[in-house]
């Protein structure tokens, strides 16, 4: 696990808005504190990816208190942060820099949100050649309205992405079974 960034993305206060309609997964940020905590414990490398929206009615705007980090996945003064404005982690950062540069080569993701800026970072480091564990119960969605104009509840929105995910881009594993291997 040396060679193993828990990559944290977007765990912001400004998911807490009722703008993003219904949540699935409300144990998320527990499940990223465990993480977060052995990681740490095992003095492990943490990176924080915050989202900076320039979209003028977000909730995650940088001069908006829903720019700040959620109380579960505060950064350390030691641990690297970047911020983007893109779904991706790794367009208008330097994280690929960073990851070549510390020799990690594999990364466990956690964070918000499921099917927009973890999917794209897990398909991007993975076509990136890094190897991608993505943790199902340390992520979260929204319902959203299709343009069919179906209702799609954010469980099954959860469910279809991890399932598209893994085995193709990353292994989808939960909190308990990253913490009995990290032990």
């Amino acid at each position: 696990m040396q060679k193993t960034a828990l990559l944290i993305i977007d765990v912001q206060k400004g998911f807490d808005n009722p703008v993003w309609g219904k949540r699935n997964n409300p144990e998320a940020e527990s499940n990223i504190a465990l993480l977060l905590a052995a990681w740490r414990k095992q003095k492990l490398p943490v990176i924080h990816i915050r989202h900076c929206s320039v979209e003028p009615n977000s909730p995650l705007r940088p001069e908006l208190p829903g720019n700040a980090f959620k109380k579960e996945a505060q950064p350390l003064p030691n641990e690297k942060q970047f911020s983007k404005s893109v779904n991706s982690a790794f367009i208008g950062t330097d994280l690929e820099k960073h990851l070549k540069a510390n020799d990690l080569s594999s990364l466990v993701i956690v964070g918000l949100t499921t099917d927009h800026c973890v999917s794209t970072s897990v398909r991007m480091a993975a076509n990136l050649g890094f190897d991608v564990t993505l943790i199902s119960d340390a992520t979260a969605t929204f319902e959203r309205t299709g343009h069919d104009g179906v209702q799609y509840s954010a469980e099954d929105i959860h469910k279809i992405n991890l399932v598209s995910l893994n085995g193709e881009f990353c292994d989808v594993l939960s909190t308990a079974e990253v913490l009995k291997d990290l032990t």
